[in-house]
């Protein structure tokens, strides 16, 4: 992949990226980072049920089939976990 394409993949993601609100965005974060459901709940402050819920509309408006896919996509965006 040239450096073209590899900004067009960048840029693709940052609009998609873009459809999320401000808790999916914080959901990314943390679930990037290698956070469980569960930790992600504390974390935030939410229902473990809440995150899953979250986590799902993630995987589908930036088209991830998997998690690893989605933390391929947080890498490529360079979304980091704010540390408290």
């Amino acid at each position: 992949m040239g450096r073209r394409e590899a900004d067009k993949v960048v840029t693709d993601l940052q609009t998609l990226f873009e459809t999320l609100s401000a808790r999916e965005r914080e959901v990314l974060a943390l679930v990037s980072s290698g956070l469980m459901n569960k930790q992600v709940a504390a974390e935030l402050g939410l229902a473990e049920i809440t995150v899953k819920i979250h986590r799902g509309h993630i995987m589908k408006k930036m088209g991830a089939r998997s998690l690893a896919d989605l933390v391929r996509m947080a890498e490529a965006l360079g979304i980091r976990r704010n540390k408290p």
